[in-house]
């Protein structure tokens, strides 16, 4: 196939051709996982990507009452329909992994194993009077957590991270902004167990779904991964190479473009090296790095037109002032009257959503 249609596949896969979908929750489920991240330069990602598909209907507290109710469930930063927990209970129940386990592996198991009474300790207070904060709970830890990072000696938050991982707690929702626990029991449904190697299969066939087009192998990376396995159909790409699996069921249909403007952890653009070879595009979320060495700046959103991703908006909302501010709205392609106008229209019907005034600085 060519980038095209690899591209107009992918697009497609992501919700994010003209025709809209209209529910957050089977949003998400098409999606397989919308990340949780708390950046809002904007507004946060989560509703950055709901409304990118769904459109200015799409309201953030839609999205707080399909996690109040627990259609939608956050595990380990990654937000997912509550039928999907059932394809990651039993490889919870066999954490942290199968087999020989490598060196970092025995390591947190022998830290979680050297801090049992802790454990007894959580699950027991969470039974009796959960959900509770992580502040409303007692650090009672016999050996700390050694990190060169912010968690070092974050003792309890570490514990409850691997506990979920375990399939013992859960995330049960967010009080004033801090995540609330329970236990896993609660919150959770109650859906038959899948064996993890047919769940392996079946979460590979929904990533592939939900990506169009994926490769087979990739490296490991925090969260979802952008490997697919065995499933679908295996394809070639004009100039790119390498063999790719494609979605079969995603062949032959037609395909109508938009514009559309992403968050950056948008799924789209999550796997860079499929972004180079069949989008040929250039990103990086900069708001880590020195503001002097920004090309594009700090939370800039990835700018879709039809299959191309053909630019950035460097925007910030001042919620303050009301207003959106847009420094800068860079072009990867020259554009054409037509795009720069559809681009102009999804910058004010962002500005509407947000209930903010547009003001262009640069």
């Amino acid at each position: 196939m060519s980038r095209q249609d690899a591209r107009r596949l992918a697009v497609r896969a992501q919700l994010l051709a003209s025709e809209r979908p209209t529910d957050v929750v089977d949003t998400v489920r098409r999606l397989t996982v919308v990340q949780i991240e708390p950046t809002a330069a904007v507004a946060p990602s989560a509703d950055l990507v709901l409304w990118s598909r769904l459109g200015s209907r799409y309201r953030s507290a839609d999205l707080q009452a399909a996690r109040d109710e627990l259609s939608l469930i956050e595990v380990q930063g990654l937000l997912r329909s509550a039928d999907y927990l059932a394809l990651l209970r039993d490889e919870m129940a066999h954490w942290p992994g199968r087999g020989e386990l490598k060196d970092w592996q025995h390591d947190i198991r022998d830290w979680v194993e050297a801090n049992g009474a802790c454990r007894l300790d959580l699950l027991h207070r969470l039974r009796m009077d959960g959900p509770l904060p992580t502040s409303g709970l007692p650090d009672t830890c016999e050996v700390p957590w050694r990190s060169s990072g912010w968690t070092n000696n974050k003792n309890v938050g570490r514990l409850l991270e691997f506990m979920v991982a375990r399939g013992e707690v859960a995330l049960a929702g967010r009080e004033n902004g801090e995540r609330l626990w329970d236990l896993a029991e609660r919150v959770y449904p109650g859906d038959q167990v899948v064996p993890a190697a047919e769940a392996d299969v079946i979460r590979s066939e929904l990533r592939l779904a939900s990506l169009g087009i994926a490769r087979a192998k990739a490296p490991v990376t925090p969260g979802e991964p952008h490997l697919v396995g065995q499933v679908g159909e295996p394809a070639v790409v004009d100039g790119v190479k390498g063999e790719w699996r494609v979605d079969p069921a995603q062949l032959g249909q037609p395909f109508e473009g938009r514009t559309a403007l992403l968050s950056p952890f948008d799924r789209l653009v999550a796997d860079r090296r499929r972004l180079a070879e069949i989008f040929e595009y250039d990103y990086l979320l900069e708001m880590y790095k020195p503001a002097a060495t920004r090309q594009w700046g700090y939370y800039a959103l990835p700018i879709l037109y039809d299959d191309r991703l053909v630019g950035k908006l460097d925007a910030t909302a001042d919620r303050q002032e009301g207003v959106l501010l847009v420094d800068a709205v860079h072009q990867d392609l020259p554009f054409t009257a037509a795009m720069s106008a559809a681009v102009d229209a999804e910058i004010d019907d962002l500005a509407r959503w947000l209930d903010l005034e547009v003001v262009r600085t640069g």
